[in-house]
């Protein structure tokens, strides 16, 4: 995980999944890098993030969206 409040990581665009409402509730944000994708909880934007590389993301929504 990266903990890591580098000012380029707070110019990221995060996006929040369709299925979080109004409410909050459990949800995770993702972030397109270009090199990697890091992906952290909605509630606990200052908190850790996982940082993966494109393929690996890829394949993960490839699994989920099937």
């Amino acid at each position: 995980m990266n903990t890591t409040d580098a000012p380029a990581m707070r110019e990221l665009t995060w996006f929040k999944s369709s299925y979080s409402g109004a409410e909050g509730g459990d949800c995770v944000e993702f972030a397109a890098a270009a090199t990697h994708v890091h992906i952290r909880d909605s509630k606990q934007v200052n908190g850790p993030m996982l940082t993966v590389g494109p393929g690996a993301w890829a394949g993960f929504i490839g699994l989920v969206a099937g």
